[in-house]
């Protein structure tokens, strides 16, 4: 069978050679086409390979009624529709990790940059000054790099931060403590702790809700008078304001930054007349070999998806939809209860997932592979550096993040279609249950040895209280007060007197303030909010 593939936006030769020397694919290389001219060519390829010149969208995907792959050389995605391809059973291929090597170099120069004022001394050399006096600057060695996020690029940073002579600790709490031994980094328990202790603090995460802003005025506040900060990952991670404010007042003593909350920078951007600041115009994958690792990946990648049905690295959910129709329920109730074990782990204090155990019911026994993607899925969301988890890439990342991925094998099941999570973190576990069955949405089952029955959709609200009366009245006055409808209250106990645990769905949103006044009521002994990305 003949496949046509169409390769677009001066993707490397490199990677070209791969397609090129199957004898079945007929490879067309074109420059970036008008949006025009490739809807109207797309109808007549399997494939097509670019960057982001190329906009993939959701006409375009309808257009190429032939097309089975898309493959995106680089890391982002943000430039296709991908739920678009989703639904019509496109696999969408990306090449996460080609960059890596160029993201810690970039960081190595800037910083070198910045402490010996490189820039500096190169435009004054131009300008015929010779201001040697004026640019004494300081080395790497000795120093303390404080790094958020130890995963691919943050572990490679580790690496050459250590080749400097740099004391290297790392805040990162989904990463387990053998991990951070392998990489020889002292862990620390609080991003405050970082922020106190390093000499430069480097940004390797993900952006998320939970790390939008991560670097704000407060917390610059915190850091070492004179320290460093450099953001390579993602713009809005740092608030650019307090870091222009915090170099103007001397606190800090250096920022470099690759990536911006808008890019690009605008002419009258506060930045342009900060001192001590060194800006990239996002360079970090802009390095020859890291072109040519990412063509390399993304080329095999799709050459195996046409010719053998490989999609391992496919970030979607690939195949046509009745090949997933009827397991998607299930699809669903496994990550939103592994999603509800992270969180009640987390409020415990144990982030570092160390095992998920999964178990179904026998309807679903022949997926339970596929269901432990899901759940693992589910637990990593909002923690890693992929700008989407699926079934297809999380089983891969929990394994970098030495997590356990197990099936449990037999033993009576409550439903033909029940599936129950057990995760492990920190030497506590917990199992959460759910159902889904597909005629209404899925349900709620099990929360450690409490059984409940509540719709997993929107938020859920978990409480510990002390079995008493008048708990259920004061808890649904604090979410009244807080504008909060409750959809469902279901209270489960084990014995008269003793403890309690009831799961809430609720319609608005449960914020950090409206919890800690649900921390404040009276026999409330947690609580914890658990919000469905994927609801």
């Amino acid at each position: 069978m003949s496949h046509r593939l169409l390769v677009t936006d001066e993707i490397d030769p490199d990677g070209l050679a791969l397609l090129r020397a199957v004898p079945s694919f007929h490879v067309d290389e074109v420059p970036t086409l008008p949006a025009d001219e490739l809807l109207r060519r797309i109808g007549e390829y399997d494939a097509i390979i670019g960057r982001s010149a190329t906009r993939i969208s959701e006409p375009l995907l309808r257009a190429g009624t032939r097309l089975r792959v898309v493959g995106r050389a680089g890391v982002g995605v943000d430039n296709i529709a991908l739920d678009a391809a989703t639904q019509l059973g496109i696999a969408v291929i990306n090449a996460p990790a080609g960059n890596t090597i160029a993201v810690a170099e970039l960081l190595f120069g800037n910083l070198i940059g910045l402490l010996r004022h490189i820039p500096q001394a190169d435009t004054s050399m131009k300008a015929g000054r010779w201001e040697r006096s004026q640019l004494m600057g300081s080395e790497l060695r000795g120093k303390v790099l404080g790094i958020v996020g130890l995963g691919r690029i943050g572990s490679a940073v580790a690496t050459r931060a250590r080749a400097f002579g740099m004391d290297v600790v790392a805040y990162d709490p989904y990463i387990p403590d053998d991990r951070f031994a392998a990489q020889g980094v002292r862990r620390l328990a609080t991003l405050d702790a970082l922020l106190g202790e390093a000499h430069i603090v480097s940004l390797h995460v993900p952006l998320t809700d939970e790390t939008r802003g991560m670097l704000g005025a407060p917390q610059l506040a915190r850091m070492r008078p004179g320290a460093i900060v450099a953001n390579l990952a993602r713009g809005g991670i740092v608030e650019e304001a307090a870091v222009a404010a915090a170099l103007r007042t001397g606190h800090l003593g250096g920022a470099t930054l690759d990536a911006f909350s808008k890019e690009p920078l605008t002419g009258d951007h506060a930045f342009r007349d900060v001192p001590n600041l060194l800006l990239t115009p996002h360079l970090g994958a802009s390095s020859v070999e890291a072109q040519r690792n990412v063509a390399v990946d993304v080329c095999e990648a799709v050459r195996d998806a046409l010719l053998e049905g490989e999609l391992s690295r496919s970030i979607n959910v690939a195949g046509g939809p009745d090949d997933w129709r009827a397991l998607q329920p299930a699809l669903v109730v496994a990550r939103r209860i592994a999603s509800v074990a992270r969180a009640r782990l987390a409020d415990r204090g144990q982030r570092a997932i160390e095992g998920i155990t999964l178990k179904a019911g026998p309807e679903l026994a022949p997926a339970t592979r596929v269901l432990l993607s899901a759940a693992a899925a589910g637990a990593l969301e909002g923690a890693v550096e992929h700008d989407r988890l699926n079934l297809i890439n999380a089983r891969s990342v929990a394994a970098a993040r030495g997590i356990e991925l197990t099936v449990a094998e037999g033993g009576e099941a409550p439903h033909p279609r029940a599936i129950e999570v057990r995760m492990r973190a920190g030497g506590e576990e917990i199992r959460v249950g759910g159902l889904g069955t597909g005629d209404g949405p899925p349900r709620l089952t099990r929360v450690g040895p409490y059984h409940v029955d509540v719709a997993m959709r929107g938020q859920l609200v978990v409480l510990t209280n002390h079995d008493v009366p008048g708990v259920i009245g004061r808890v649904g006055t604090a979410l009244g007060n807080a504008q909060v409808n409750i959809a469902e209250y279901h209270q489960a106990r084990l014995a008269q007197g003793g403890e309690a645990l009831a799961v809430i769905a609720v319609d608005g949103q449960v914020g950090h303030a409206v919890r800690d006044v649900l921390l404040g009521l009276p026999d409330v002994l947690t609580a914890t909010v658990v919000h469905f990305k994927d609801a």
